[in-house]
């Protein structure tokens, strides 16, 4: 059998990063992406494995990503796992009544639109896979059944990034192709800040996500491997 190819974006740091690591130490070859190819190229460095191959790619520019395919057609006849990991803007210092439009506007951009456009790019390197998987690394912010009003970019964006999450395994699981969402919880990142869990406990549900059975769950919101309320 080939090697399996594997797709993270945002991963030149925190639960990208370490996600990296996790699936190339399972035999994955991991596309690693950022935005500055250096910092790609300083964490395939940095994690030191064979199977990792750095790549630019901004996920809010079509050019980008269309270089970015280019890319990964040269490298790969399919891809297994597409992981949208990317994410900005966990906006702690407003709430909705008084949000930055702007700010919500950015967020969406990144966190939904990138995400939907790296799933229509890549489709058809998915459907050459026999065990096709989606992940979109989605959050407890984006819950509805404990919706409040901090928060706003992220959570909003979250909320659609579930919405797209149920939309594309309705579409896409008699295909072939599961699309799930995963919530890693409050993780010590950049992003998350101190506090948190170890990051490499956050990554595992996300790597749970990307290698479970054919016969696993599509469609679904998940921690740890469990099923959380949407």
């Amino acid at each position: 059998m080939s090697q399996p190819v594997a797709i993270i974006t945002g991963a030149n740091r925190g639960l990208g990063k370490e996600t990296s690591r996790q699936l190339a130490s399972l035999g994955y070859k991991v596309f690693v992406t950022a935005r500055k190819l250096e910092s790609a190229q300083q964490t395939v460095e940095d994690l030191g494995s064979k199977n990792l191959l750095p790549a630019q790619l901004d996920i809010t520019d079509a050019d980008s990503v269309g270089r970015f395919l280019h890319f990964v057609n040269r490298e790969a006849q399919s891809v297994d796992v597409l992981i949208n990991n990317a994410a900005i803007h966990y906006d702690t210092w407003q709430n909705v009544v008084d949000a930055d439009l702007e700010t919500v506007q950015q967020a969406m951009d990144t966190n939904v639109f990138g995400a939907w456009r790296m799933v229509q790019a890549l489709l058809p390197l998915l459907r050459q896979s026999p065990k096709a998987r989606i992940v979109n690394v989605s959050s407890g912010a984006g819950a509805l059944h404990n919706m409040g009003g901090s928060t706003p970019a992220y959570s909003m964006s979250k909320i659609a990034l579930n919405a797209l999450t149920l939309m594309l395994a309705n579409q896409l699981s008699l295909k072939g192709i599961m699309v799930n969402a995963v919530c890693p919880g409050w993780v010590a990142t950049d992003m998350g800040g101190t506090g948190g869990r170890p990051i490499e406990e956050g990554a595992k549900g996300i790597v749970w996500a990307a290698t479970m059975d054919q016969d696993g769950p599509s469609g679904g919101f998940f921690r740890d491997g469990q099923r959380i309320d949407w």
